[in-house]
């Protein structure tokens, strides 16, 4: 018997072509659930080169934080869009504005909801000076969360910590990455040239939001130690964020920006460096450093829930203690060629095991047992 398909319902307030672990996880999944036959529609702000349209809804930036976006529009006209569309599954994926309103609609046309957590949103107001807040924070999205009916986390440090903190009805979704998009064979010695790198030359890179969350610091400050030992060394910062004007100024340094890259400039990005670098200690997973692994990089990190779970110390790069500076692991991995191979070779093995599809698998079946419950429910009624 042949599983019927599925109504599906995504509300998020990132998307493609925004560039970010989630909205490139969310872009996926939609692709995938499509190709596999079922009905996908998407409620989510609408982006600068769009005309209105229906599921499109106003997009005001967060007054602090211009990059991201907040969806705003009425309950009444998403439970209008749900029962047009005859939904029968709504899956959240942001808890701002937008995710409320679809809550609120979907709650009162019984239509399950499933949420999905990407984002420790609650940790960040220590970075903006407001950890007073983050225990409110904390309280709303525990709240949010356990009003629907599943909420799926990217890790099992993550899983654990929000498990410890009264979160209900988890379960493990998992990530995945195309190993023939991240290919170490895309290196690229003319991009390394513009740096004025040659063949023998140390890159290293960091991929993220240029924001105060993703912790840059540490890792500034052991690259400039380290530069001052190898000049020849660069460290590349490919994204965007508050901070981007701020380190625009360094290159002088060794440090460059070249913003925001998409498609195979970021796959060749990836593959031209020798070490990733990772300070980011607020991490839910971490789609970059997987990302990396599959172009071949080793990688340094913090020893943290989500990116832990990616990078064994020893196997694929080096984990540090939290809050421990950076310049004695760059140093180590710059002058010890062999040992950069060798966590090199596992971090591309350990990428090839991590499919998408399995991840895809796991969202629909998750849907599925939703519908079925919901439909059970009705017929008891």
């Amino acid at each position: 018997m042949t599983a019927a398909l599925l109504r599906i319902t995504l509300v998020t307030e990132t998307y493609p072509p925004e560039i970010n672990g989630v909205a490139i996880t969310l872009g996926r999944a939609v692709e995938a659930l499509r190709q596999r036959g079922h009905e996908v529609r998407v409620i989510r702000p609408r982006q600068a080169h769009e005309a209105p349209d229906v599921g499109l809804v106003t997009a005001l930036p967060l007054f602090f934080y211009r990059q991201v976006k907040l969806g705003w529009v009425s309950p009444l006209t998403i439970r209008a869009w749900l029962q047009a569309w005859r939904s029968e599954v709504v899956h959240i994926a942001t808890e701002g504005p937008l995710g409320c309103a679809a809550l609120f609609a979907a709650r009162q046309l019984h239509i399950p909801v499933v949420t999905s957590f990407h984002t420790n949103f609650d940790q960040y107001f220590g970075w903006y000076g407001a950890p007073f807040l983050s225990r409110l924070a904390r309280a709303y999205l525990r709240h949010f969360h356990n009003a629907t009916q599943q909420t799926l986390v990217p890790s099992e440090g993550t899983l654990i910590r929000l498990g410890k903190q009264g979160f209900q009805r988890l379960r493990r979704w998992g990530r995945g990455v195309d190993c023939l998009h991240f290919h170490p064979r895309w290196r690229d010695e003319s991009l390394r040239g513009r740096l004025g790198l040659g063949p023998k030359d140390l890159l290293l890179l960091y991929v993220g939001r240029l924001a105060r969350e993703k912790n840059l610091p540490p890792l500034l400050a052991g690259f400039r130690t380290l530069h001052q030992h190898l000049p020849t060394t660069a460290l590349v910062l490919v994204g965007d964020g508050p901070l981007r004007e701020e380190f625009n100024d360094l290159t002088h340094e060794g440090i460059h920006c070249v913003g925001v890259q998409r498609g195979s400039d970021l796959a060749r990005w990836y593959a031209s460096a020798d070490i990733f670098c990772f300070p980011s200690c607020s991490e839910t997973f971490g789609n970059v450093v997987l990302e990396a692994q599959s172009s071949g990089l080793p990688v340094i990190a913090y020893h943290c829930p989500g990116v832990d779970e990616q990078v064994n110390h020893g196997v694929h790069g080096i984990l540090l203690p939290r809050g421990s500076e950076w310049q004695d692991a760059l140093q180590t991995l710059c002058t010890h060629t062999e040992q950069r191979h060798q966590f090199a070779q596992a971090g591309r093995q350990r990428a090839e095991s991590q499919s998408w599809s399995r991840s895809f698998d796991i969202l629909e079946a998750v849907y599925r047992e939703q519908v079925d419950k919901s439909q059970n429910r009705s017929v008891d009624i």
